[in-house]
């Protein structure tokens, strides 16, 4: 035990002095391919967004029901614990300012990207509001004894410690089991990528879809003739003239030196940085609105949600109502058979077929 206490004492982080710096003038992490990854550039990625808004959204959107296994008549039943003080505050209004949709959109953000903090705030021994925390402003920190303690910095830039009793930390996938895995530090190259590519197709159409390159006369220019060319080409020749014809004359030619857009193969590279997103996500490209080379028929979207339903929303599902449980319910609670539920069935009121179809099956003939 020893020798595993130490291990967390000495744990310092890779990032040197100098490199936070860098991060902090450039306001992110410079990807290999040129432009700075932060949180504002990755919100600009439309796939990093999709994938955001969809875990994010896939989480608020079904009921989230605080329940109860009870006995009675010596049979197990479960009820919806409306009665209990903690249903009030998740399932209607967590806090003055939030809904329980927006909340739980909110905190499933929050964790996809890899942490998301909320304060307690407690009544009488009850949990009265919950309030989300920027993560960014929350620092997180394990012991040599394995306790943890939690420092938030407020608005006027003083750090408080809070006990860690009165924090619910969800965390998402974590390799130390204390903090979850940094999603935009991970995908920073595919993202940095994605933004580049985003520039450079802007780029080339800024400039009429045509590549910069030479322009090259017969004979010999003087200082104020090449002056007097280079102002009529940015006249002549820039986007607002590009289906314009051009009268040249001196036997010019134009010698492009760089590539076009088909010639770099954007297309196919920006479809790659789609998938390449959603894989950091755990997202299934179909539901973000990319199907790729091929459209989906009916049946091929149909089993691509489903499929979205149980490699995606589920595990988020089972991810929260454990965290809720753990950090939201006394021990009491637990004994007594309450306990936290996502009803993912509310995705298929759209099915109205399907439903009562099952509903038929399972109640017997005729419903």
């Amino acid at each position: 035990m020893g020798f595993l206490a130490n291990a967390v004492a000495e744990r310092k982080s890779t990032v040197s002095v100098y490199e936070r710096w860098i991060e902090l003038l450039n306001g992110g992490v410079t990807s290999k391919a040129g432009p700075a990854v932060n949180l504002t550039t990755a919100f600009r990625v439309s796939a990093a967004l999709a994938c955001m808004r969809h875990i994010a959204t896939g989480v608020a959107q079904v009921p989230f029901k605080l329940m109860q296994d009870y006995e009675e008549g010596g049979l197990m039943r479960k009820r919806i614990a409306r009665d209990h003080p903690l249903y009030e505050v998740l399932t209607v209004k967590p806090n003055a300012w939030q809904t329980s949709y927006e909340f739980r959109e909110t905190l499933a953000l929050h964790a996809c990207m890899g942490n998301a903090y909320v304060f307690k705030n407690m009544y009488r021994g009850t949990v009265a509001e919950l309030i989300i925390l920027d993560p960014s402003c929350v620092r997180a920190e394990q012991k040599a004894d394995w306790s943890i303690t939690y420092k938030v910095r407020g608005k006027d830039a003083t750090e408080r410690e809070i006990p860690p009793d009165l924090i619910w930390h969800v965390r998402g996938l974590s390799w130390d089991g204390f903090l979850g895995l940094d999603t935009l530090s991970m995908a920073r190259e595919a993202l940095g990528l994605s933004v580049a590519l985003e520039e450079s197709h802007a780029g080339l159409h800024a400039n009429g879809v045509r590549p910069s390159g030479i322009y090259s006369v017969d004979g010999t220019l003087d200082k104020q003739q090449h002056s007097a060319l280079v102002e009529w080409l940015k006249t002549q020749a820039g986007a607002s003239k590009s289906n314009a014809p051009m009268v040249l004359d001196r036997n010019a030619k134009w010698l492009s030196t760089s590539m076009t857009g088909v010639d770099a193969q954007h297309k196919e590279t920006r479809d790659h940085q789609i998938e390449e997103t959603c894989r950091f996500f755990g997202v299934i490209p179909l539901v973000i609105g990319y199907s790729g080379d091929k459209s989906s028929t009916y049946a091929s979207a149909e089993a691509m949600f489903t499929a979205d339903r149980a490699q995606t929303k589920d595990p988020w599902y089972t991810r929260i109502q454990e965290s809720a449980d753990a950090n939201l319910l006394t021990p009491e609670d637990r004994r007594n058979g309450f306990y936290w539920k996502f009803n993912a069935n509310g995705l298929m009121r759209a099915q109205a077929k399907d439903r009562s179809e099952y509903f038929a099956k399972a109640l017997g003939s005729g419903g």
